[in-house]
């Protein structure tokens, strides 16, 4: 298979996982793959799938070695080209989408090389992803503390009760505004802000990628994320395996969703932001907190919702001088049912792209 010919079909299978990886015109994909991989590796990739599988299988599988097989899954796992799942004396390994995945598991390895071909694939291919998986990508639950005690939210909203139980809870720096800073593109906005849990959790301790904390602790650095204007994100389903607190700035999912006319249609929310415009006092503070650009000054100067634009984060509730600013809940009827687990949302997302019947 010639050099390019190997990397589009690298390029062709990842776009089958998760959100996808787009083909762009300018081919920056295939680049960032042959920065990532060499030949060999991108092939033992091709020969994987994401059920993870013992080295014995996958050596019986390619035909080669199996101290030599064993070795290179190994060294892939370690540098994040593939995932391993660790369990007693059995090691098994799969492979990842780009996002959550090798983009993610870039966080030690990134230098201003790559961070510079991760922007550029963002600008030309990223972007376009989100509207087609629907909603069941992105999630927000709301702020601490712009709930309320009439709101009565779910305990799958609620930071506090989905962090009760994990055993084991792993913080480690935000990708995009590492990304960004590297290039002196960033904000000042709190790094170590994002979350794996379970098997996700010990790949990220096995590979020194990040330090593992008690809910409590996690708690805290969640409420200081969100004192600093951070979105809250856990993924899409009943029992997530990871959360991020991520910023308008720098995320490249909220500036992807951003970009859609509509982003309320293309995030999982339960809740929305209202402003009384008896009490608004027009001071637009909440117009540039807001990270979907959702909110603007009518004609009596006083602020308003664009509930199609509201992902229901509450960013704009704590800090409002006025105490105009308020989170609601939809409608049941409004309200989208969440994957049991992360299988159930990549089928999900599979189903909305049209890749799964």
């Amino acid at each position: 298979m010639m050099n390019d010919d190997l990397y589009r079909s690298m390029q062709k299978k990842l776009d089958a996982y998760s959100v996808g990886f787009t083909a762009t015109e300018s081919g920056i994909e295939i680049e960032i793959l042959k920065e990532l991989f060499t030949r060999e590796e991108a092939e033992l990739f091709l020969a994987m799938s994401p059920m993870v599988e013992t080295p014995e299988s996958v050596a019986a599988r390619i035909g080669k070695p199996l101290e030599e097989t064993a070795a290179k899954l190994e060294d892939m796992a370690s540098r994040g080209l593939l995932f391993r799942l660790k369990k007693d004396s059995l090691v098994r390994y799969g492979a990842i989408p780009f996002v959550h995945g090798l983009f993610e598991f870039q966080v030690n390895r990134l230098n201003e090389k790559l961070s510079r071909m991760f922007l550029r694939y963002s600008d030309e291919g990223f972007n376009r992803a989100f509207a087609d998986v629907k909603g069941a990508f992105l999630r927000t639950i709301p702020v601490n503390e712009a709930v309320t005690p009439e709101l009565n939210i779910a305990a799958l909203d609620d930071v506090s009760k989905i962090l009760e139980g994990i055993d084991t809870i792993v913080v480690t720096e935000c990708i995009c505004r590492k990304t960004k800073n590297m290039l002196h593109q960033g904000c000042d906005a709190p790094m170590e802000t994002c979350f794996m849990f379970g098997s996700m959790a010990r790949y990220y301790l096995d590979n020194n990628m990040g330090r593992r904390v008690t809910s409590a602790e996690a708690f805290e650095i969640i409420s200081s994320a969100q004192k600093a204007g951070l979105v809250t994100q856990p993924s899409t389903s009943q029992n997530p395996n990871g959360l991020c607190n991520c910023c308008g700035d720098c995320c490249g999912v909220l500036n992807s969703v951003k970009n859609h006319p509509r982003p309320a249609e293309i995030v999982y929310t339960n809740h929305f932001s209202s402003i009384n415009a008896e009490s608004c006092s027009g001071c637009g503070d909440c117009l540039t907190r807001c990270p979907m650009g959702a909110i603007a000054l009518n004609d009596r100067g006083a602020a308003e919702v664009n509930r199609d634009r509201c992902i229901g984060c509450g960013v704009c509730v704590p800090n409002c001088p006025a105490g105009a600013a308020v989170l609601r809940a939809k409608d049941p009827a409004d309200r989208k049912p969440l994957p049991e687990n992360a299988l159930a949302q990549m089928i999900q997302m599979g189903r909305n792209r049209g890749i799964l019947a």
